[in-house]
């Protein structure tokens, strides 16, 4: 059951992540993200930041990959804990965003994702 909840938390950090190459590329989403500040399509800074957490994001699937045994990734157990850690205050960050879209959206998804890495890291 570990491997499938695994599975599962690294297909919705690669849907993540192309989110957020919706946004590099100018999806107008900019109140769904990062604080919601921009209403439409998010500035250069903000495509640079949506740049930066896509490999952020693949770390976390892959490193809960391989807590939970997956075949062909020998990643030290830390790496788990590191993504565990990147993703609870995610969910923090996301439930205490100004932005209501954000928070709706994003807010109860990262808190099952929270709990999804939390039940691999400590199966």
């Amino acid at each position: 059951m570990t491997v499938q909840i695994a599975h599962l938390y690294a297909t919705a950090m690669l849907a993540i992540a192309f989110f957020q190459v919706a946004l590099i590329l100018g999806a107008p989403l900019g109140r769904y993200t990062q604080g919601g500040q921009h209403e439409g399509a998010l500035p250069l800074s903000g495509r640079i930041i949506a740049a930066v957490s896509i490999p952020v994001l693949l770390f976390q699937g892959l490193a809960i990959l391989s807590a939970a045994g997956f075949p062909g990734l020998g990643w030290p157990r830390w790496t788990g804990w590191v993504a565990l850690a990147v993703t609870v205050v995610s969910t923090v960050l996301n439930w205490i965003t100004p932005s209501k879209p954000e928070r709706a959206v994003w807010g109860p998804v990262m808190l099952v994702l929270s709990a999804m890495a939390l039940v691999v890291m400590t199966a």
